[in-house]
């Protein structure tokens, strides 16, 4: 009689080849559910009626009209504005000046890059309350340097509208920066050194050393960390929810507090949607550009 079926072996073989696929299946269906599921779902409920609860009826851009006739809208984008460029640029220079100290291998090079990448092991929500204190004219800096006798010290940018959004700015920074300082410096350190030797030979100072040859070279590091940053202005929250809680007022608000204070607070849960969806072609239109630059270099 003819024996019927693969052999053990094959069996096992087709197994271990569709084993991982097996494996992986799970995960990868809950992230097409739950991401971009939810995706779907906010992009439909933003062109709807929505209210306090989801209404499916579609309204065509109706909710986009009422967003951008919002005036607390335009004050969320002007504070991203402003934190995004600031927050951006500080964090660069400063992870730079760090990176070439560091650089230099000197002694405390351990003792300075663990205090600079301290800050990252924390939550925004920490950072944001600590600053909070620190920066509250009753609690903080102005307190101690009155008491220290500066009478007529003052820095109460927490409570003025004009200023509280440098307030986030610095918080952000104080805990980002050193962020940057690891990336450009792992950039840094791939520098050939014959690359170095040479500029040293041509006559080249340190200065124009790095900043004519070196960091040319490491344009990739530095468009990673500009995405890296702005991704992260770009969906700040808790730093702003902790340390100023959006306010004075609305002055601090940014589109991540604005869709939650709509969504959750003023029942209006079409704006919140449209406002979302507008956060995320932001989004799109920073990293698209940066993977089209990246695989068209690759395939150079």
């Amino acid at each position: 009689m003819a024996v019927t079926g693969s052999p053990p072996r094959i069996r096992w073989r087709s197994f271990d080849r569709w084993l991982p696929q097996i494996v992986v299946s799970p995960l990868f269906a809950m992230s097409l559910f739950f991401v971009y599921g939810f995706i779907g779902w906010t992009l439909y409920i933003s062109f709807t009626r929505s209210g306090v609860m989801p209404d499916y009826r579609l309204d065509g851009i109706g909710q986009y009209v009422r967003l951008w006739s919002t005036p607390r809208w335009h004050v969320a984008l002007r504070n991203l504005v402003t934190f995004s460029v600031l927050f951006i640029s500080l964090c660069l220079a400063i992870g730079i000046l760090l990176a070439i100290l560091l650089d230099q291998r000197i002694r405390i090079e351990g003792a300075i890059r663990t205090i600079y990448l301290y800050p990252m092991a924390l939550s925004f929500i920490v950072t944001g309350t600590v600053w909070k204190w620190l920066l509250n004219p009753g609690l903080g800096l102005e307190r101690v340097m009155r008491q220290a006798g500066f009478e007529s010290f003052s820095f109460d940018w927490l409570v003025n509208s004009n200023y509280a959004i440098y307030t986030v700015v610095i918080a952000g920074v104080w805990q980002s920066s050193g962020y940057a300082m690891a990336l450009f410096l792992a950039g840094l350190r791939s520098v050939d050194d014959q690359v170095l030797k040479a500029a040293a030979i041509d006559g080249a100072g340190p200065l124009r050393t790095y900043f004519s040859i070196v960091l040319p070279m490491m344009r990739p590091v530095f468009m990673s960390t500009v995405i890296i940053l702005g991704h992260l202005a770009i969906k700040s929250f808790d730093l702003v929810m902790a340390l100023t809680g959006g306010g004075p007022g609305y002055a601090t608000d940014m589109p991540a507090t604005f869709m939650y204070a709509f969504a959750f607070q003023r029942s209006e849960l079409g704006v919140a949607a449209a406002s979302a969806v507008m956060m995320l072609v932001t989004v799109v239109a920073i990293i698209v550009p940066y993977l089209y630059s990246e695989l068209r270099g690759a395939r150079r």
